[in-house]
């Protein structure tokens, strides 16, 4: 087995005051073809706008509400796909870890590790992801209120970690619906990390009666207008060149297609709303 070195990287870095960090891709890894076509457009776009860009995508997807959903290739499989990509591309990756267990093998393979938000207060997951030394994305659970997340970050801080994010997803509205609430983010930005928002699983319709959960794409710009004005430092998002045919989240991405769009009127708001904070001084 060929396990790639990984060096270490660090938010601040990523992040600029002239752009907003981008992080995406599709939601699993389906294929070498699909993962390596979505990570080398966004790549290209986000060069072209001089936008700070991290390539996402899962190795295998755990919370599943239905037995016959698809989970993955494979572990390793889609571990070394993602190591290829940022090899071959020369973008930073991050990817979910699920159980402690997997932790430390997910950590040679990708630069970032991300604790999804149903897990976010699974203890012994964070204590793993953080003693691996690698920065770590911290995702807020449906059922959390955003002062809650603390504790998670206190949790990775405990082991000496400070390169840590948190990613705003929405918050459970009733059984069917999420909805954000934008209070969360001047909240969880005191901490002083970077706070991501997730423009596309904050669209998610979970609990829908054939167990395959559905989503408002349509919303993705405005929700994401939204959070640019409420000062968030990063766009976390899941896309795919065909979300009909995606055989995980596709209700709710972003078609490849729509993307450069979509972040050239991202970065004017970003741009504009730096300007007059600058004004304001």
């Amino acid at each position: 087995m060929n396990i790639p070195t990984i060096p270490n990287i660090r938010f601040s870095s990523a992040i600029g005051s002239n752009s907003f960090l981008l992080i995406a891709g599709p939601c699993v890894v389906e294929s070498r073809e699909i993962v390596f076509e979505t990570a080398q457009s966004l790549k290209s776009i986000s060069e072209k706008l001089e936008i700070p860009f991290i390539f996402k995508s899962s190795y295998r997807k755990a919370n599943r509400t239905r037995n016959d959903s698809f989970k993955g290739i494979g572990d390793i499989e889609a571990l070394e796909i993602l190591a290829d990509v940022r090899t071959k591309l020369g973008i930073p990756v991050i990817t979910d870890v699920h159980e402690s267990s997997e932790v430390e093998i997910a950590s040679r393979y990708v630069d970032i590790l991300q604790i999804p938000a149903f897990l976010c207060r699974q203890t012994d997951l964070i204590q793993a992801a953080a003693k691996t030394g690698k920065p770590v994305n911290i995702k807020k659970g449906q059922f959390l209120s955003p002062g809650s997340m603390r504790f998670g970050v206190e949790k990775i801080l405990e082991y000496g970690n400070k390169n840590v994010m948190v990613t705003e997803r929405g918050s459970s509205f009733g059984y069917g619906d999420l909805v954000i609430d934008f209070r969360s983010i001047p909240i969880m930005k005191k901490w002083g990390f970077p706070v991501i928002l997730d423009i596309t699983h904050s669209l998610q319709q979970p609990n829908q009666p054939g167990g395959v959960t559905g989503g408002q794409p349509e919303m993705i710009e405005t929700i994401a207008r939204a959070g640019i004005a409420a000062g968030i430092d990063g766009i976390f998002m899941e896309t795919h060149p065909n979300p009909a045919v995606a055989l995980s989240d596709g209700a709710n991405m972003l078609p490849l297609a729509k993307a450069e769009k979509l972040l050239s009127n991202l970065l004017n708001i970003y741009r504009l709303i730096k300007s007059l904070d600058l004004e304001n001084q």
